[in-house]
């Protein structure tokens, strides 16, 4: 098999990272004290990943990769900035990173039923669910703005959530196809 170009491995890294930003996300925010120190800590894991990735065998999972330069990168961002804030003993740290991996792959099969049962959804209960969970948006003006109350609103989106909530648990737990 022939190396890749430089413009080959670029292309690779920055699919295989996007793909697998959000746990990655996940998996730091539970080992550092805010949203703030996750996102220093995936920019330079980022970093690090990109200048190690001629090291990554292609072909292995490429998030516990990651996950394990997490680690490392969160546990010296906390003994970094142990010395001004409340932070976790690194054994402690250590244990949750451990049980974060191992959450890992449970995390990938929720998500990916997540998916499955959304598509199901109609466009409006999606449109509803998305406008819900969109950062900056208030529900009680888009409610108002679509001409519903905002308790309606509430209640529609709660049956959308049960339904939602079911059918994740379905394919789960049966293996069903959403």
């Amino acid at each position: 098999m022939e190396p890749l170009s430089p413009d080959d491995n670029y292309e690779q890294f920055v699919e295989l990272f996007t793909r697998n930003e959000a746990a990655l996300r996940a998996f730091v925010r539970g080992m550092v004290p805010s949203w703030h120190d996750a996102e220093e800590v995936v920019q330079d894991v980022a970093l690090v990943a990109w200048r190690k990735f001629d090291e990554f065998e292609i072909g292995t999972s490429f998030i516990n990769w990651v996950c394990t330069i997490a680690r490392f990168k969160s546990l010296s961002h906390l003994r970094k900035t142990s010395r001004d804030r409340l932070s976790f003993q690194s054994e402690l740290i250590e244990m949750m990173a451990d049980e974060g991996a191992e959450e890992m792959e449970v995390r990938k099969y929720e998500l990916a039923a997540l998916e499955q049962c959304l598509k199901k959804l109609s466009t409006k209960q999606r449109d509803l669910v998305n406008l819900a969970y969109t950062p900056g948006i208030s529900i009680k003006d888009e409610a108002e703005r679509v001409g519903i109350k905002p308790g309606t609103f509430y209640m529609r989106l709660n049956r959308i959530r049960a339904v939602l909530h079911d059918c994740i648990n379905r394919v789960i737990s049966k293996g069903e196809p959403a």
